[in-house]
C-alpha cells in the first residue's frame, strides 16, 4: 500500500472530508456551499487556507519555529503581517548571532 504524500498526511480529518467533497462536487463551490449550508465566500475562504495549508506543507521548512508560525497564520491564530514581522524578526537575530 502507497502512503499519503507529505501534504496530505499533514491535514487534519475536517480537511480531507472537505476535499473529498469537493472533488466528488466536480469543483463546484456553489454544490460544496449547498452541502455544508453555508455561503459561497465562506467556501471560497474555506478552499483558499487549505490551498496555503497544502503551499506551507510543500515548502515546510526545516526551521521548525518559521512553520509553527506560517501554521498559525494559516489556521488564523495569528494574522499574516504578525506572522511576517516575527519571521523576519527571528531570522534576523538568527543570522546576527
Amino acid at each position: 500500500m502507497e502512503t499519503l504524500p507529505g501534504w496530505m498526511a499533514d491535514l487534519a480529518e475536517e480537511d480531507l472530508a472537505f476535499i473529498k467533497k469537493f472533488i466528488l462536487s466536480s469543483g463546484s463551490l456553489k454544490e460544496v456551499a449547498a452541502l455544508y449550508g453555508v455561503s459561497y465566500p465562506t467556501v471560497r475562504l474555506r478552499l483558499d487556507r487549505l490551498i496555503q495549508k497544502i503551499h506551507i506543507s510543500e515548502t515546510a521548512e526545516a526551521d521548525s519555529y518559521v512553520s509553527l508560525i506560517k501554521r498559525l497564520a494559516v489556521d488564523d491564530k495569528l494574522d499574516f503581517d504578525t506572522a511576517k514581522i516575527l519571521i523576519g524578526e527571528y531570522r534576523r537575530q538568527k543570522g546576527g548571532a
